[in-house]
Protein backbone atom coordinates (compact mmCIF):
# COMPACT_ATOMS: atom_id res chain seq x y z
CA UNK A 1 0.00 0.00 0.00
CA UNK A 2 2.85 2.39 0.80
CA UNK A 3 4.53 1.78 -2.56
CA UNK A 4 1.29 2.50 -4.40
CA UNK A 5 0.43 5.64 -2.44
CA UNK A 6 1.21 9.10 -3.82
CA UNK A 7 1.94 10.27 -0.28
CA UNK A 8 2.60 8.47 3.02
CA UNK A 9 1.94 10.15 6.37
CA UNK A 10 4.30 8.93 9.09
CA UNK A 11 4.44 10.01 12.72
CA UNK A 12 7.66 9.82 14.73
CA UNK A 13 6.68 6.35 15.96
CA UNK A 14 5.57 5.04 12.57
CA UNK A 15 7.54 2.43 10.64
CA UNK A 16 7.10 0.58 7.38
CA UNK A 17 8.48 -2.90 6.80
CA UNK A 18 10.34 -4.71 4.03
CA UNK A 19 8.57 -6.93 1.49
CA UNK A 20 8.87 -10.41 2.99
CA UNK A 21 5.69 -12.44 2.45
CA UNK A 22 5.14 -15.83 4.03
CA UNK A 23 3.29 -18.72 2.42
CA UNK A 24 0.70 -20.81 4.22
CA UNK A 25 -0.65 -23.96 2.62
CA UNK A 26 -1.64 -27.52 3.60
CA UNK A 27 1.72 -28.67 2.15
CA UNK A 28 3.77 -26.54 4.58
CA UNK A 29 5.74 -28.40 7.30
CA UNK A 30 3.69 -29.38 10.34
CA UNK A 31 4.20 -27.15 13.35
CA UNK A 32 6.03 -29.28 15.97
CA UNK A 33 4.83 -27.06 18.83
CA UNK A 34 1.22 -28.16 18.19
CA UNK A 35 1.44 -31.97 17.82
CA UNK A 36 -2.19 -32.29 18.95
CA UNK A 37 -3.30 -30.31 15.90
CA UNK A 38 -2.12 -31.98 12.66
CA UNK A 39 -3.47 -29.03 10.66
CA UNK A 40 -1.10 -26.55 12.31
CA UNK A 41 1.53 -25.56 9.76
CA UNK A 42 4.74 -23.52 9.85
CA UNK A 43 4.64 -20.45 7.59
CA UNK A 44 7.45 -20.41 5.03
CA UNK A 45 9.15 -17.06 4.44
CA UNK A 46 10.10 -16.19 0.87
CA UNK A 47 13.36 -14.53 1.92
CA UNK A 48 14.23 -17.29 4.41
CA UNK A 49 14.43 -19.82 1.57
CA UNK A 50 16.75 -17.52 -0.36
CA UNK A 51 18.76 -16.83 2.81
CA UNK A 52 19.29 -20.56 3.29
CA UNK A 53 21.07 -20.86 -0.05
CA UNK A 54 22.91 -17.55 0.36
CA UNK A 55 24.29 -18.80 3.69
CA UNK A 56 25.50 -22.01 2.07
CA UNK A 57 27.18 -20.21 -0.84
CA UNK A 58 28.58 -17.11 0.86
CA UNK A 59 29.16 -18.01 4.50
CA UNK A 60 30.08 -21.69 4.06
CA UNK A 61 31.73 -21.05 0.68
CA UNK A 62 30.04 -24.02 -0.98
CA UNK A 63 30.51 -23.81 -4.75
CA UNK A 64 30.23 -27.39 -5.95
CA UNK A 65 27.07 -28.04 -7.96
CA UNK A 66 26.78 -31.50 -6.43
CA UNK A 67 27.00 -30.09 -2.90
CA UNK A 68 24.41 -27.41 -3.69
CA UNK A 69 22.17 -30.09 -5.19
CA UNK A 70 22.48 -32.12 -1.97
CA UNK A 71 21.60 -29.01 0.05
CA UNK A 72 18.51 -28.52 -2.08
CA UNK A 73 17.53 -32.19 -1.67
CA UNK A 74 17.89 -31.84 2.09
CA UNK A 75 15.67 -28.77 2.06
CA UNK A 76 13.06 -30.50 -0.11
CA UNK A 77 12.82 -33.26 2.51
CA UNK A 78 11.79 -30.67 5.09
CA UNK A 79 9.70 -28.41 2.83
CA UNK A 80 7.53 -29.78 0.04
CA UNK A 81 9.00 -29.02 -3.43
CA UNK A 82 5.70 -27.45 -4.49
CA UNK A 83 5.97 -24.99 -1.57
CA UNK A 84 9.55 -24.13 -2.59
CA UNK A 85 8.36 -23.52 -6.15
CA UNK A 86 5.55 -21.29 -4.91
CA UNK A 87 8.06 -19.37 -2.78
CA UNK A 88 10.15 -18.34 -5.76
CA UNK A 89 7.08 -17.67 -7.88
CA UNK A 90 5.75 -15.37 -5.16
CA UNK A 91 9.10 -13.59 -5.00
CA UNK A 92 8.94 -12.82 -8.72
CA UNK A 93 5.35 -11.66 -8.41
CA UNK A 94 6.01 -9.25 -5.54
CA UNK A 95 9.01 -7.78 -7.33
CA UNK A 96 6.90 -7.22 -10.45
CA UNK A 97 4.09 -5.67 -8.38
CA UNK A 98 6.53 -3.39 -6.55
CA UNK A 99 8.01 -2.31 -9.87
CA UNK A 100 4.57 -1.49 -11.30
CA UNK A 101 3.57 0.51 -8.22
CA UNK A 102 6.82 2.49 -8.05
CA UNK A 103 6.72 3.20 -11.79
CA UNK A 104 3.70 5.42 -11.13
CA UNK A 105 5.89 7.73 -9.03
CA UNK A 106 9.46 7.34 -10.33
CA UNK A 107 10.91 7.47 -13.81
CA UNK A 108 14.43 6.46 -12.77
CA UNK A 109 14.50 2.67 -13.34
CA UNK A 110 17.79 2.36 -11.44
CA UNK A 111 16.20 4.02 -8.41
CA UNK A 112 13.21 1.69 -8.62
CA UNK A 113 15.52 -1.33 -8.75
CA UNK A 114 17.47 -0.08 -5.71
CA UNK A 115 14.28 0.40 -3.69
CA UNK A 116 12.95 -3.07 -4.56
CA UNK A 117 16.32 -4.67 -3.79
CA UNK A 118 16.43 -3.00 -0.38
CA UNK A 119 12.85 -3.92 0.52
CA UNK A 120 13.15 -7.53 -0.68
CA UNK A 121 16.64 -8.56 0.44
CA UNK A 122 19.12 -5.89 1.51
CA UNK A 123 17.18 -4.90 4.64
CA UNK A 124 17.81 -8.34 6.12
CA UNK A 125 14.43 -9.42 7.46
CA UNK A 126 10.81 -8.44 7.91
CA UNK A 127 11.68 -7.33 11.46
CA UNK A 128 13.75 -4.44 10.16
CA UNK A 129 11.87 -1.17 10.93
CA UNK A 130 12.09 1.63 8.37
CA UNK A 131 11.47 4.96 10.08
CA UNK A 132 10.34 8.05 8.20
CA UNK A 133 13.82 9.58 7.82
CA UNK A 134 15.12 6.48 6.05
CA UNK A 135 11.89 6.12 4.08
CA UNK A 136 12.21 9.70 2.90
CA UNK A 137 15.97 10.13 2.48
CA UNK A 138 17.20 6.64 1.57
CA UNK A 139 14.20 5.20 -0.27
CA UNK A 140 13.02 8.51 -1.67
CA UNK A 141 9.34 7.93 -0.86
CA UNK A 142 7.00 10.93 -0.56
CA UNK A 143 6.75 11.04 3.23
CA UNK A 144 4.74 13.70 5.08
CA UNK A 145 5.35 14.66 8.72
CA UNK A 146 1.97 15.52 10.32
CA UNK A 147 1.33 18.72 12.25
CA UNK A 148 0.51 18.41 15.96
CA UNK A 149 -3.18 18.90 15.20
CA UNK A 150 -3.08 16.22 12.50
CA UNK A 151 -1.13 13.95 14.85
CA UNK A 152 -3.93 14.31 17.42
CA UNK A 153 -6.44 13.08 14.83
CA UNK A 154 -4.19 10.14 13.90
CA UNK A 155 -3.83 9.23 17.58
CA UNK A 156 -7.61 9.18 18.06
CA UNK A 157 -8.00 6.89 15.05
CA UNK A 158 -5.25 4.60 16.37
CA UNK A 159 -6.86 4.45 19.84
CA UNK A 160 -10.19 3.51 18.25
CA UNK A 161 -8.56 0.74 16.19
CA UNK A 162 -6.57 -0.49 19.21
CA UNK A 163 -9.80 -0.77 21.17
CA UNK A 164 -11.60 -2.63 18.38
CA UNK A 165 -8.69 -5.07 17.85
CA UNK A 166 -8.09 -5.36 21.63
CA UNK A 167 -4.36 -4.72 21.09
CA UNK A 168 -3.72 -4.22 24.80
CA UNK A 169 -5.45 -7.43 25.86
CA UNK A 170 -3.59 -10.73 25.84
CA UNK A 171 -5.46 -13.54 24.11
CA UNK A 172 -5.44 -16.11 26.91
CA UNK A 173 -7.29 -19.39 26.13
CA UNK A 174 -7.50 -20.27 29.83
CA UNK A 175 -9.37 -17.05 30.64
CA UNK A 176 -11.69 -17.58 27.68
CA UNK A 177 -12.45 -21.15 28.73
CA UNK A 178 -12.75 -20.52 32.45
CA UNK A 179 -14.31 -23.64 34.00
CA UNK A 180 -15.97 -24.65 30.73
CA UNK A 181 -14.66 -27.62 28.70
CA UNK A 182 -15.08 -25.69 25.44
CA UNK A 183 -15.64 -22.15 24.21
CA UNK A 184 -16.14 -20.46 20.85
CA UNK A 185 -14.07 -17.43 19.91
CA UNK A 186 -13.98 -14.79 17.19
CA UNK A 187 -10.92 -12.53 16.97
CA UNK A 188 -10.58 -9.48 14.72
CA UNK A 189 -6.91 -9.34 13.71
CA UNK A 190 -6.57 -6.84 10.85
CA UNK A 191 -8.62 -3.86 9.70
CA UNK A 192 -8.54 -2.09 6.34
CA UNK A 193 -10.97 0.82 6.44
CA UNK A 194 -12.21 3.16 3.74
CA UNK A 195 -14.37 6.25 4.00
CA UNK A 196 -16.44 5.20 1.00
CA UNK A 197 -16.25 1.38 0.85
CA UNK A 198 -16.65 0.22 4.44
CA UNK A 199 -14.28 -2.13 6.27
CA UNK A 200 -12.44 -5.30 5.37
CA UNK A 201 -11.53 -7.27 8.48
CA UNK A 202 -9.36 -10.38 8.84
CA UNK A 203 -11.03 -12.70 11.35
CA UNK A 204 -10.03 -15.91 13.10
CA UNK A 205 -12.91 -18.00 14.43
CA UNK A 206 -12.97 -21.39 16.08
CA UNK A 207 -13.54 -23.47 19.17
CA UNK A 208 -11.16 -24.03 22.06
CA UNK A 209 -11.46 -27.41 23.76
CA UNK A 210 -9.84 -28.39 27.05
CA UNK A 211 -8.58 -31.98 27.17
CA UNK A 212 -7.14 -33.88 30.12
CA UNK A 213 -4.49 -36.35 28.98
CA UNK A 214 -3.06 -39.08 31.19
CA UNK A 215 0.64 -39.75 30.69
CA UNK A 216 2.02 -43.09 31.83
CA UNK A 217 5.46 -42.75 33.43
CA UNK A 218 6.17 -46.47 33.85
CA UNK A 219 8.38 -48.07 36.48
CA UNK A 220 5.43 -48.27 38.90
CA UNK A 221 5.09 -44.48 38.99
CA UNK A 222 1.47 -43.30 38.97
CA UNK A 223 0.38 -41.61 35.75
CA UNK A 224 0.16 -37.83 35.65
CA UNK A 225 -2.63 -35.76 34.12
CA UNK A 226 -1.88 -32.83 31.89
CA UNK A 227 -4.34 -30.38 30.43
CA UNK A 228 -4.04 -29.44 26.78
CA UNK A 229 -6.08 -26.93 24.82
CA UNK A 230 -7.05 -27.79 21.25
CA UNK A 231 -7.69 -24.97 18.81
CA UNK A 232 -10.18 -26.06 16.16
CA UNK A 233 -9.94 -23.19 13.67
CA UNK A 234 -13.23 -23.07 11.72
CA UNK A 235 -12.67 -19.91 9.72
CA UNK A 236 -9.74 -17.63 9.00
CA UNK A 237 -9.94 -14.99 6.32
CA UNK A 238 -11.32 -11.66 5.18
CA UNK A 239 -14.88 -10.44 5.63
CA UNK A 240 -16.35 -7.23 4.27
CA UNK A 241 -18.48 -4.99 6.45
CA UNK A 242 -20.52 -2.20 4.89
CA UNK A 243 -20.58 1.29 6.32
CA UNK A 244 -22.88 1.75 9.28
CA UNK A 245 -25.99 3.76 8.38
Amino acid sequence: MCLGAKQVIMTKQATIGPIDPTLNSPLNPQNPTFPQNPQARVPVSVESIKGYFEYAKKELDIKSENDLANIFMGLSQQIHPVVIGNVFRSRSQIQMLANNLLSNHFEDKKKIKEIISFLCSDSGSHDYPIYRREARNSLGLNIETPSMEFYGTIKKIYDDIAKELELNQLFNPNILLGNNPAANYSVRRVLIESVHDGTDVFISEGTLTKNNVQINQGMGIPPITRTTIEDNRKFEGWKHEDLAV
